[in-house]
């Protein structure tokens, strides 16, 4: 059995195909991980959906903020973007089977026999791996509950944007979310820069990838992340950067978690940068 990690898909449903048999993956013996964001902006979010769920445990797969936006539109909690790109996933005759199945996905995923941990964006400075995965298990829970609009109702926004261990409520649920779904970078008190998208050396000085912050808790474990198209495929203190920019024309991104080896295939680009 071999194992790879996919970068962002954001609806590509054509360039993952391509790349699945680019590498020759065998679903009767291999396994995908995916860093989340399979749907948005891309023209074929439903068949996404619909491929990955029915590869069942031969995926796995954590939410991405993609994720949670097609999560919050499905149970009202944010409108419709403009271009309805979901609204193919919204409106299909198994739209209630997607969604009950996307928001159980985690949104953070440990192999320990492998040393392997996987996240769509980031974790801030404060949190070694166990702490890391009891605050995901916590959002987690609030997805799966009876009353999902209720968190979606208040999960957009940035404050607060510095961790304390007495957050309590809405405000520790959306500090969590934030992290483990928007984080790039953060100031070395942890601070997040949330609006900051641009590639490393385009932020303020006082901002860092959160991947480089000194003392950070989680640096020796083995971390894949996506999230971050302007960085590229990237790899750095124990941190493999997955979201090579297939929607936006870049490449989609594979990565053999045996060897380490990339495997990737260019993409047309269903969105141009701006």
């Amino acid at each position: 059995m071999t194992d790879y990690a996919l970068g962002d898909i954001q609806g590509c449903y054509d360039e993952l195909r391509e790349l699945l048999e680019r590498i020759a993956f065998d679903p009767e013996q291999d396994r995908l991980w995916l860093c989340g964001d399979l749907v948005n902006r891309g023209p074929k979010s439903l068949e996404v959906l619909r491929f990955i769920r029915q590869l069942d445990e031969r995926a796995i797969c954590v939410l991405g903020n993609h994720d949670l936006h097609l999560l919050a539109s499905a149970y009202g909690g944010a409108a419709h973007r403009e271009d309805h790109s979901l609204d193919a996933v919204l409106e299909a005759p198994d739209a209630d089977e997607l969604i009950h199945w996307l928001r159980h996905r985690p949104l953070m995923h440990s192999d320990h026999a492998k040393d392997l941990h996987m996240i769509h964006a980031g974790l801030p400075p404060q949190w070694d791996i166990a702490s890391a995965q009891r605050h995901a298990r916590e959002v987690e829970r609030q997805l799966r509950g009876s009353d999902p609009g209720a968190f979606f109702a208040e999960m957009y926004g940035n404050k607060p944007d510095r961790w304390r261990d007495d957050l309590q409520g809405m405000e520790r649920l959306r500090f969590i979310t934030n992290c483990f779904t928007r984080l790039r970078y953060c100031k070395p008190n942890g601070k997040l820069c949330l609006k900051e998208k641009g590639p490393p050396g385009s932020q303020p000085p006082d901002c860092l990838p959160w991947f480089r912050v000194p003392g950070r808790a989680s640096a020796r474990s083995r971390i894949l992340f996506g999230h971050w198209s302007t960085l590229g495929y990237h790899s750095e203190n124990n941190t493999w950067g997955l979201d090579s920019g297939c929607l936006w024309g870049g490449r989609l991104t594979a990565l053999r978690l045996d060897r380490f080896e990339i495997e990737q295939i260019p993409c047309q680009g269903a969105r141009k940068p701006g």
